[in-house]
């Protein structure tokens, strides 16, 4: 196979650092393409097209309702995206065990 060549690559593509999966995918008659282990690790995709025809899919993953909260609240997102900065760096702070606190 050889290396596919998209005349324009949208704004939506990470990179452009593409591979020919299949030539000449041909639809069924419901328009549905078998696109097998290029779809290999994900589970959700967005879907973008160009005005060329051009498909690009977007892998996604799902937040589950529960910790949305988090990315619905900036102060507290950009709290933990400092903590998380913080201690990749090195600035933690011992504060003993909190093994007295743990429910069994």
């Amino acid at each position: 196979m050889g290396v596919a060549h998209l005349t324009h690559i949208p704004t939506s593509a990470k990179n452009d650092d593409f591979q020919l999966i299949s030539e000449f995918a041909q639809p069924d008659a419901k328009k549905r393409l078998s696109l097998g282990q290029a779809l290999a690790g994900a589970a959700a995709y967005n879907i973008y097209r160009s005005s060329l025809g051009q498909l690009i899919l977007d892998p996604v993953k799902t937040i589950p309702a529960s910790e949305m909260w988090l990315y619905e609240n900036s102060q507290a997102l950009a709290s933990v995206k400092q903590g998380l900065r913080e201690s990749a760096e090195g600035k933690t702070v011992y504060r003993g065990s909190f093994a007295r606190h743990a429910k069994e």
